[in-house]
């Protein structure tokens, strides 16, 4: 059994973890943190009988005293790597599903984890689906080096670009064969970011409205043709999927991975 504590428990994301990890038959919940809902019971927070788990918010604490093996973090990019930082102290090993987080808070994670002889993984999507949708479009990318991203979430995602836009437009931009056609001279934009940001000469455009989860589509074009890639998320258990996976295969690992495809 697999010892898992939970940190964002009674946010979205986190309350579909608790649920995942209850009826998994090889993992045990020993942990729920969140600063809200303190001292709610997290079999009743995952929409189920109570299981006698308090929610409690003390990180540390909880870590110390449950004697978690993995930490599933889905909390906000200002609490996940103080959250890393403690995990690593406590020789606990890190699940970060949050994403936000920079390249200097990746490299000073991976220097905690390595101080403490574990390893863990920080992955902007567990969605096996989205995992193959990014993997599909650096494939595209070696013939057809045009492409441009829209990636559309809930309002109340904090961070845009998403992780997963991101990724996807380095991996476009590694996986090029030639370079993209350039703008032509004297492109104006009308209104500033009317194109969208760029990372690695990909165009991102960002879209935040009620009513989404999680979607991504990837738009290739070439001499009389266009290719769209696409993976929704339309329901917050997609990524659930590769949450186990993750936490079964963290014990394992002896370094810091970034990307649920490498463990694949």
């Amino acid at each position: 059994m697999i010892s898992v504590a939970v940190a964002g428990a009674a946010g979205r994301m986190g309350r579909e973890v608790l649920r995942a990890v209850r009826d998994a038959a090889d993992m045990r919940l020993v942990a729920a943190v969140d600063r809200a809902e303190i001292g709610a019971d997290a079999g009743a927070l995952a929409g189920g009988q109570p299981c006698g788990l308090p929610v409690v918010a003390d990180l540390g604490d909880a870590l110390r005293q449950s004697g978690a093996q993995v930490l599933v973090d889905f909390t906000v990019p200002a609490s996940a790597l103080g959250n890393l930082r403690i995990a690593a102290e406590c020789g606990v090993r890190p699940v970060v599903g949050t994403t936000g987080l920079t390249e200097a808070d990746l490299a000073q994670a991976a220097a905690w984890l390595r101080s403490a002889g574990i390893g863990g993984i920080v992955a902007p999507n567990f969605a096996i689906g989205a995992v193959l949708m990014m993997r599909f479009a650096a494939q595209a990318a070696r013939y057809l080096p045009d492409a441009e991203v829209i990636e559309l979430h809930h309002e109340r995602k904090l961070d845009s670009p998403s992780g997963t836009a991101l990724a996807t437009a380095r991996a476009i931009a590694e996986s090029r064969a030639e370079a993209p056609v350039p703008a032509p001279d004297g492109t104006v934009e009308k209104i500033p970011g009317a194109r969208g940001a760029v990372a690695g000469d990909v165009h991102i455009h960002s879209v935040r409205l009620p009513g989404l989860v999680a979607h991504q589509e990837v738009l290739f074009g070439g001499p009389g043709q266009t290719l769209s890639i696409r993976h929704d998320s339309i329901d917050r258990r997609s990524f659930m999927p590769g949450v186990l996976l993750a936490i079964r295969k963290a014990p394992e690992l002896s370094e810091l991975v970034v990307g649920l495809d490498r463990l694949l």
